[in-house]
């Protein structure tokens, strides 16, 4: 049995992920391969209770976000129902795993973005899922106006509880998805997003290259 992958994408709000991921998977069915596609916060119905959580809040909340160390401990316990039920799984029987999303994220949103430190959200990923780490990680990085003009263009008002914090927060958000790629060149991969979704998805495939080998 082939061994399975895991791919994350990351990247922040506008960066055109999530239309990465699709064509990704799409290019590894076509290639033969087994293929499972999800997303962070969700992917089993457990994680995405926890996601409606996260990012529509609770009734009676006055519209008032969670807190930073609340989101991150819900973040982690979504991302622990993910990893135990559906990510190694799939792993284990040879499919190749494409997240929409993953602990980086937490990293970058929860950490950079919230103040939290990366220790304590590393600290978290340890104990709920055994410090699961993707084979590589695609940043897909644009320049902001490149993002504002994608989320003026999507049909949702870009008001959930996350994506619609001020620009300070998402500059810190972007800033810490940098210094984590730096860091870690063996674990990621930085794609340019600015050009088209075609564009963008070649990028991708040449970053994939060496684990299709």
């Amino acid at each position: 049995m082939m061994q399975g992958r895991f791919i994350a994408l990351e990247g922040g709000e506008g960066a055109g992920k999530s239309t990465q991921a699709r064509l990704l998977a799409e290019a590894l069915r076509g290639l033969g391969l087994k293929v499972v596609t999800t997303r962070e916060p969700g992917g089993t119905p457990g994680a995405e209770a926890i996601r409606a959580l996260l990012l529509d809040g609770v009734e009676g909340d006055g519209g008032e976000s969670w807190n930073p160390r609340a989101e991150a401990l819900l973040f982690a316990a979504a991302r622990s129902d993910h990893v135990h039920r559906l990510i190694r799984p799939a792993l284990a029987r040879g499919a190749w795993v494409i997240c929409d999303r993953y602990l980086d994220s937490s990293r970058a949103y929860q950490g950079g973005g919230g103040g939290l430190s990366d220790a304590d959200i590393a600290s978290l990923h340890a104990i709920g899922s055994e410090g699961l780490l993707p084979d590589l990680t695609l940043l897909v990085e644009v320049t902001p106006a490149v993002a504002v003009h994608r989320l003026a263009l999507r049909d949702t008002d870009g008001s959930d509880r996350i994506g619609g914090r001020d620009a300070a927060y998402h500059a810190r958000v972007a800033s810490a998805f940098s210094v984590f790629a730096e860091a870690e060149p063996a674990r990621f991969a930085r794609i340019d997003g600015d050009g088209d979704a075609q564009a963008t998805h070649a990028l991708v495939m040449t970053a994939l290259a060496p684990l299709l080998s």
